[in-house]
Parts: C-alpha cells; sequence; structure tokens
C-alpha cells in the first residue's frame, strides 16, 4: 500500500497509512494467505515454506494485488523454477486476492535461523 503524504512538521509523527480495505477484511485475508503458504512445500524437507522462514514479505496492496518476496534453502534448489508458481496457485486460491506476483530474492540469503519453532521440531533440529 503506498499513498503520498503531506509534509509532516518536524518533531512529529508521521500519519500511518491507510489501507482501503477494511481492518477485518485485511486480517482475514491475511490469515489465509498464510494459510495457503503453509500448503507449500519444498519436496526434500517435510515442513512448509513459510515455517521454514522461506517467505521473506507479504504485501496486500489497495487492489487487492498481493505481492511476495520469498527465498529458497539452497540457490541450486532443484524446484526452483516451480516453486514460485505453486506459491502464485496456493495465493491465488485465497477469497478476495487479486492478482500475485512472486519475487525470488536470496538477499539475505537463508539459514536455518528463520525457521520457526514448529519446523525446528518437525525437522528434529534440537
Amino acid at each position: 500500500m503506498t499513498q503520498d503524504a503531506a509534509p509532516v512538521p518536524e518533531g512529529t509523527a508521521a500519519p500511518a497509512a491507510v489501507s482501503a480495505i477494511a481492518p477485518e477484511e485485511l486480517d482475514r485475508m491475511t490469515g489465509d494467505i498464510v494459510a495457503a503458504l503453509k500448503t507449500v512445500y519444498d519436496p526434500e524437507i517435510p515442513c512448509d515454506i513459510y515455517e521454514l522462514g522461506l517467505i521473506y514479505k507479504i504485501d496486500i496492496d489497495d487492489d487487492r494485488t498481493v505481492a511476495i518476496d520469498m527465498t529458497l534453502t539452497a540457490p541450486g534448489c532443484p524446484v526452483a523454477g516451480e516453486m514460485p508458481g505453486w506459491v502464485q496457485n496456493a495465493v491465488a486460491s485465497v477469497e478476495g486476492v487479486g492478482d500475485v506476483k512472486v519475487a525470488m530474492t536470496f538477499d539475505p540469503p537463508w539459514d536455518p535461523s528463520r525457521m520457526s519453532e514448529e519446523a525446528k521440531v518437525a525437522l528434529d533440529w534440537y
């Protein structure tokens, strides 16, 4: 969500950007998008990409376009060419979502510290 803002006098806080999407709808969409992302798995790792920490950013624009920045556990991942499409398809299935844009990034590179506690337990990384 981007909007032009009027200059703010020095020493005062800038107003928060306001979405054209109602807060309740934005919360529902966000939860549903995360749930959709949790259905996508790397075939070599028995844990979903969200809990693995492969999703770096989810932005929902006022026109309901969803932009996702994601990475892979390694640049040479055998499904590197396919996984963005899996993510796009999963998120596009969420009610209320418009266009879905998935960008792959390796900056910063993924490392195991990005995994959730759930992922660490599932992978027995303790």
